[in-house]
């Protein structure tokens, strides 16, 4: 794997993913609601179309749509993902997230530029967020050798590929590497971004949940290059001010 390729990966030749995508336009097809897209598509700021199929619903038709299909393999998650992410309506990336974080398990080291294309496609935290916590951090944790790849993208030019890194120990709790997490937040406390100062807190507050001491001594070290939002979310909840 070339953590730096950059090409868009092809989609997999797969059976299931026909099946799955077939169904699925069809399903949410049927629901949509006109009336409802234009709003959801104004709250995320229009980064993409929206079918108008309310969260609870389209969780009850996604559930239909996967029932009595077999457990996917790698192949078979890419080519969903990919597949779901090349049609226009939000609600279907919503889908491919789902089933990636139900189906991580599936998936080896070699999966992650897949998920990079995702995170840097239509990026908004929506989608990022999910993929950063549920699935790029479980395939992290299952292959430490993948550490080396978010040194580089703590790093990299793309916000929503830093912010993933910022986010993806968002459930290691007391499995989180707190050298690394913390190196992360000064890598870039100067970045002039709100999605990525946002992450650093929210990456802190959430670490403060195992070790509030920790994180209150890290943010006194570095207030001064932490942005005010920065340790304003980090030091939610902790007894700091």
């Amino acid at each position: 794997m070339q953590s730096n390729d950059r090409r868009p990966p092809q989609v997999p030749s797969s059976g299931l993913a026909e099946l799955l995508v077939a169904r699925l336009t069809e399903s949410y097809g049927a629901a949509a609601d006109p009336e409802l897209a234009g709003p959801m598509a104004a709250y995320m700021k229009d980064v993409s179309p929206f079918l108008g199929i309310p969260t609870p619903l389209r969780r009850e038709l996604s559930r239909a749509v996967t029932k009595d299909t077999p457990k996917p393999y790698e192949a078979d998650c890419a080519a969903v993902a990919l597949r779901c992410w090349a049609l226009p309506e939000r609600e279907y990336r919503y889908f491919a997230v789902d089933y990636l974080r139900r189906h991580v398990s599936r998936c080896s080291s070699g999966f992650l530029p897949v998920v990079r294309h995702l995170i840097v496609t239509g990026s908004w935290w929506d989608t990022v967020d999910l993929l950063a916590a549920h699935t790029v951090g479980p395939l992290v944790a299952a292959d430490p050798a993948l550490v080396l790849v978010m040194d580089e993208w703590i790093g990299d030019e793309d916000l929503w590929v830093a912010r993933t890194a910022l986010l993806h120990q968002l459930r290691y709790k007391s499995a989180t590497d707190t050298d690394r997490l913390f190196a992360y937040c000064r890598r870039q406390s100067g970045h002039p971004d709100f999605f990525v100062r946002k992450a650093i807190g929210w990456c802190l507050r959430e670490y403060a949940k195992t070790d509030p001491g920790a994180v209150r001594a890290f943010v006194t070290a570095e207030r001064e290059s932490l942005s005010p939002l920065s340790v304003r979310e980090a030091l939610k909840n902790t007894g700091g001010e």
